[in-house]
């Protein structure tokens, strides 16, 4: 369960700050570095939508920074008062340009009052003026990167009038999705409020609709993706799991998501979202083969087998191809329909890519678990071998050892007969040092060794008898 997060006042943080500059010789944004990664260690939240490190920012771009906000800020709300649209275009689109400098210059934007200035700029462009609708929706959501406790009630439900008022905009659309993502990433609440005023049909449907602007359907598909997120650290559980079904069972996400990729063959960064999304969906075992029947497979396969050089969009495929196979008649399907074989030709090509390795070992791990048949078909296609050849290639990285370890007992598990073909391509000394080097590994490791025939020293750690736990 999670704890609810410590925050920190400004004051506290401000002096932490001065003494590591004074006391320390550190520089401005080291300093700022330094207290930040110290409260985090001790359990607090620097709480960065409330903090203004850019007080710390050196000298020229701290002043300027501060003097332009003060003045953007003054001008836009006087021009809103006045009602002079072309004034508050101009001016929101510097701020806009502000925002995108530091980070730094957004929390101390909101700290000035930015929020509701922009919120009553929103509400001007509402009454008619498209063009000016979508500035204001640039701006809020260039303010609310990295701070989505400035987004209020009214902001939300505005957000969702937008999407729906303006559903033929790709522009509007586009830009008001990115505010919804950048609302939702790491808050719950926010998740949660969005999916009771109706956001999700606005989310698919916008894929629908817009199904050849690629900026669109890559933008919503994020969100989709982030409305199934548990990283906020604020509240004990979520809804990811609920939001899921809803988005699948409700809206049609999953054939939304394959549809859409049909559309966008040559487009790796679209390609890349789709399956990321498709892979976060597929939390239940009729979602899997919905997948599968909606023809969702032979995507996934094809675009292994054919975009190949392409590291990003490969290692969202082995995730969905991964996520999918958690349904036993689905890992015979994939198997049948050759993904093995472009896994291992996967791993193989990308052995340098940590990332790719370790789903490329996950992928098939799952495959094997509880397979006989589809792991002979691994060992015989090279999976084992690969998996070994990534153990050495990438020694340090916990998520590759871990992984492959868990690949190795599979395939072993059930399949005795293929335990001294993969010890003699070394793997015995292969899963020791990853149980030496990384304690994650420890578990993994040792049913490795020990369904490969190895000796391990298992310690009873408890016999069920009353008394003192031997230690």
């Amino acid at each position: 369960m999670k704890m609810a997060t410590k925050r920190i006042t400004q004051e506290t943080f401000d002096a932490a700050v001065r003494e590591n500059i004074e006391e320390f010789e550190m520089g401005p944004e080291e300093a700022v570095k330094e207290a930040v990664e110290q409260f985090e260690s001790q359990g607090w939240l620097p709480a960065l939508t409330s903090l203004a490190p850019t007080l710390y920012l050196p000298g020229p771009f701290r002043d300027i920074c501060r003097a332009g906000y003060f003045k953007i800020l003054e001008d836009l709300q006087e021009s809103v008062a006045c009602y002079y649209p072309q004034e508050v275009s101009a001016q929101l689109t510097r701020f806009c340009e502000q925002c995108k400098q530091h980070k730094a210059c957004r929390f101390l934007a909101a700290q000035k009052g930015a929020y509701p200035i922009l919120l009553a700029a929103w509400k001007l462009a509402a009454a008619g003026d498209q063009g000016l609708l979508l500035q204001a929706l640039n701006a809020l959501s260039a303010l609310i990167n990295g701070q989505p406790d400035l987004l209020d009630t009214q902001g939300l439900k505005l957000l969702v009038t937008t999407l729906d008022q303006h559903a033929d905009a790709a522009d509007l659309i586009c830009s008001g999705i990115r505010c919804i993502r950048h609302a939702c990433l790491k808050h719950e609440q926010n998740r949660q409020s969005l999916v009771k005023a109706g956001v999700l049909p606005l989310l698919t449907g916008a894929i629908v609709r817009h199904s050849r602007s690629a900026d669109v359907v890559r933008e919503a598909s994020w969100a989709l993706r982030i409305m199934t997120f548990d990283d906020d650290i604020r509240v004990p559980f979520g809804n990811a799991h609920d939001h899921a079904k809803l988005i699948v069972q409700e809206n049609g996400g999953l054939k939304v998501l394959i549809e859409a990729a049909k559309a966008f063959p040559d487009n790796p960064s679209v390609l890349s979202e789709l399956c990321s999304t498709l892979s976060h969906l597929t939390v239940r075992n009729e979602f899997c083969q919905e997948v599968v029947d909606l023809g969702g497979l032979g995507i996934l396969v094809a675009l292994l087998a054919n975009c190949n050089n392409h590291q990003d969009l490969v290692k969202q495929v082995l995730s969905a191809l991964r996520a999918i196979a958690g349904n036993d008649d689905v890992k015979d399907a994939i198997v049948r329909a050759g993904g093995t074989e472009s896994i291992v030709a996967a791993m193989t090509r990308h052995l340098a890519s940590p990332q790719v390795c370790e789903q490329s070992c996950a992928a098939l791990c799952v495959l094997a678990l509880r397979k006989p048949e589809n792991s002979r078909i691994i060992v015989e296609g090279g999976g084992a071998l690969a998996a070994l050849e990534a153990m050495k290639a990438h020694p340090k990285e916990a998520g590759v050892q871990k992984q492959a370890c868990m690949l190795i007992r599979n395939l072993v598990a059930r399949s005795q007969a293929f335990s001294q073909l993969i010890l003699d391509l070394g793997a015995e000394a292969l899963i020791v040092q990853a149980r030496v080097a990384h304690q994650d590994c420890e578990d993994v490791a040792k049913a490795a060794l020990r369904d490969l025939g190895c000796h391990v020293e298992l310690r009873e750690l408890w016999t069920g008898q009353k008394g003192n736990l031997a230690p």
